[in-house]
């Protein structure tokens, strides 16, 4: 049947499902009465959908609270053990992957370092070695919590590089930083991880999942138009506008910003990730005669090179005399930074500016002070004057957190039904033990 609008009955059904789930998640525990106004749907309509939702095992009672006057009404919250989600970080220095449930209370995490053997850095970054990563994490990941994979709502994962997606070989990565050239990376997750066919993949940039996890749950919260930035050993970025709400990744570290500069990493010459990727930073550092400890990865010299800079004070003493050649680099880092922010404010004109990754996390708010003067000394003064610049709060799981969150909001976008389920086709029989033992 269809409705003057052209959806059909079922697709009013989906949209209210979502609606509910959606205020559930992110507002609940709510009562069928409070359900109404945030969603906009009658009380019939609450009450058959929450029945419904009720009855799949997807929704549970969480106690009641009192009326006005009136008997005490139910609360409802999303039930946490009615599905999992995986999510995958293929960061620049090690893969992350974490099992969470529908709450994203984590239950089991596994990381594998990326290490080079070969004379090239790119070499860690062997297709048939992060596949064979990501196979091990996710069957370990499944084996430690003990959940069956028919219960996984998808497997999202955060790539570094540009993600496209062709007909034949699914998400493809191209990944020109790392060495990867049109890696059909969902087609070799498909061959390689013993997931069913049912369960879907989510692949996408990294900065857009610590993006979409800030925007849901961290700083960004209640933000309308933000940009999320990602700094590792590169930069990138997210930017979040009414436009985009899910968020686009830009390739904000290959920014030009300083003609006939430093080769960047990714081939051409003068990027901002040349000059204020982690990795940059300590070649730099380097450069100008600082010395790393002996055989440090790149986490543990960005992590000397900061204490050099910002040295703490001794017990009962004053703080020793900076390092001044990494205070150097890192001040002129902090111009670099700046001025790339001044952009993302000149063309967004965000109301928020956020930074994560692990080397922003390490940065921290000393540097970043620095950062925002230099963003506003170059932005223009009407945009400058109202974005916020701040660290986001989620800490090193963010992206893994954000890539969870995309099987999730598919989920949800769906009316909480599985990626090839049918409205009309039976619960399946994991969900049927749910509903067993739901309260009614």
């Amino acid at each position: 049947m269809t409705v003057r609008s052209g959806r059909t009955v079922r697709d009013l059904r989906r949209e209210n499902r979502t609606a509910v789930l959606r205020r559930l998640y992110f507002d609940g525990p709510l009562s069928r009465f409070s359900l109404g106004p945030v969603t906009g749907l009658s009380s019939g309509s609450v009450s058959n959908v929450v029945a419904e939702l009720v009855a799949e095992g997807l929704v549970e009672e969480a106690g009641s609270v009192d009326s006005a006057g009136g008997r005490p009404r139910t609360l409802l919250r999303i039930r946490p053990d009615s599905g999992y989600m995986i999510g995958v970080d293929v960061g620049e220095t090690r893969i992350r992957v974490e099992l969470f449930d529908l709450a994203l209370t984590e239950l089991a995490r596994v990381e594998r370092p990326l290490e080079s053997d070969g004379p090239r850095r790119t070499d860690r970054y062997d297709v048939g070695v992060v596949v064979g990563h990501l196979r091990e994490g996710i069957a370990e990941v499944l084996d430690l919590a003990g959940i069956e994979t028919d219960r996984l709502l998808g497997v999202g994962v955060g790539v570094p590089g540009i993600v496209a997606g062709t007909p034949e070989d699914g998400a493809v990565v191209h990944g020109q930083t790392i060495g990867w050239d049109a890696v059909p990376l969902e087609r070799l997750l498909r061959a390689s991880v013993r997931l069913p066919e049912s369960v879907p993949y989510y692949i996408d940039n990294g900065a857009k999942t610590l993006g979409q996890a800030e925007m849901w749950f961290g700083a960004g919260r209640g933000a309308d138009n933000a940009v999320v930035v990602l700094f590792g050993s590169g930069v990138g970025a997210c930017v979040v506008t009414d436009d985009t709400r899910s968020g686009r990744a830009v390739e904000w570290g290959h920014l030009t910003v300083r003609v006939r500069g430093r080769r960047c990493r990714c081939g051409a010459r003068g990027c901002l990730e040349a000059y204020a990727g982690a990795e940059a930073l300590v070649e730099r550092w380097v450069e100008a005669g600082g010395e790393p400890p002996a055989g440090a990865d790149e986490e543990t010299a960005l992590t000397a090179m900061l204490a050099g800079a910002y040295p703490s004070p001794a017990d009962g003493g004053a703080a020793p005399e900076p390092d001044a050649t990494a205070l150097a680099v890192l001040e002129e880092t902090a111009e670099y930074l700046g001025a790339g922010f001044s952009d993302l404010i000149n063309l967004f004109q965000p109301e928020r500016i956020l930074v994560g990754g692990w080397a922003g996390i390490q940065l921290g708010v000393r540097f970043l002070d620095a950062v925002r003067a230099h963003a506003t000394a170059y932005a223009l003064a009407y945009p400058a004057a109202r974005v916020r610049v701040a660290l986001g709060t989620l800490g090193p799981d963010a992206v893994t957190v954000g890539a969870a969150l995309l099987p999730l909001a598919d989920f949800f976008a769906r009316g909480g039904r599985g990626a090839e389920a049918d409205p009309e086709e039976p619960v399946p029989a994991w969900r049927s033990t749910l509903r067993e033992r739901a309260v009614h």
